[in-house]
This record gives structure tokens, C-alpha cells and sequence, in this order.
């Protein structure tokens, strides 16, 4: 049996919400200096906690809303040389939610937006990439940034779709 060197995984969770009668999803216009631009809800994975369940706590932490039967649809994720760790965003969507969308969180507003305003609209870095594995059933369901180590931030980052 061989041994292989066991990494440092940070786990987040992203959640696109949508609604079938209006035909928006929901989304939060960003205001944050490290990731600002429209995203969808979501954040970190507490330890110990399951995958599903910190979808379902994150939404309600930051929109107010109840959501259930999420189905995962993707992910992104990168290993940082430098940092010697990976980073892993769990992709989630689901049409099924209940509540009251509260207008702020300390993520920035919530809204809904058809996705044709999405895609005219400023994103988050990397986002409009991002929302076509959450649209695409059929294809890519990875997003990876390839680290090429280099000094140059520019230039340092490749990404690749599986």
C-alpha cells in the first residue's frame, strides 16, 4: 500500500436559487473588496458539518430564505502551491424555497435577475464562467484554476473545464 501526503482542503458551498414562476434566480450584488460584483449565496463549510446541510444553513444566513432538494451541479477548485492548500466550492441549485428574502446581509443585496441580466450585468470575478456549470446539466461540471507557480499574479493562474 502506498502513502501519498494528505492535503489541506477549505470547503465553501454556492447555491443558485431560481424561480420557476418568475424566471429569476437569486443573487447577491456583492460589496465586499476581496470577491464584490453579483454572485450567488453560499459560504464555508463548517468542520464536522455535512456538504448539504451547510448549503441549506448559508442560504438562510444570508437571504432570510428556507430552501430544500438541492441537487449539487458543479464545482470549482484549485490547489495553491504556494499556500499548500486546496480550495473547494461545492455547486448547488434548487428551485424549492419558502420565506421571506431578506433585502441585506453582510454579503451585500439580494435580488432576483433573470439570467439574460445576469450576464449583462458586473459579476464577480470568474462568476459568468461560474453560472454556465450551473446552467449546463450536460457537460462540464468542473471549474480549475491550474497553478502555475508563478511570481506573476497575472499570468500565475490557467483555467481548465471538465
Amino acid at each position: 500500500m502506498s502513502k501519498h501526503e494528505l492535503e489541506l482542503v477549505e470547503l465553501t458551498n454556492m447555491c443558485m436559487v431560481f424561480d420557476e414562476k418568475n424566471n429569476k434566480v437569486l443573487v447577491q450584488i456583492r460589496d465586499k473588496n476581496d470577491w464584490d460584483g453579483i454572485s450567488f449565496p453560499g459560504g464555508h463549510v463548517e468542520v464536522g458539518e455535512a456538504l448539504v446541510p451547510s448549503v441549506l444553513r448559508e442560504v438562510k444566513e444570508e437571504t432570510g430564505l428556507d430552501i430544500s432538494n438541492v441537487l449539487p451541479c458543479g464545482f470549482k477548485d484549485w490547489y495553491d502551491f504556494k499556500k499548500k492548500k486546496r480550495y473547494m466550492v461545492m455547486f448547488f441549485k434548487t428551485s424549492t424555497f419558502s420565506g421571506n428574502l431578506i433585502p441585506r446581509s453582510h454579503e451585500g443585496i439580494n435580488t432576483w435577475m433573470s439570467v439574460e441580466e445576469i450576464k449583462q450585468a458586473n459579476t464577480a470575478d470568474d462568476f459568468k464562467e461560474m453560472l454556465e456549470i450551473f446552467l449546463d446539466n450536460s457537460t462540464n461540471c468542473e471549474f480549475f484554476y491550474s497553478d502555475n507557480v508563478s511570481d506573476d499574479e497575472k499570468s500565475r493562474w490557467e483555467k481548465k473545464f471538465y
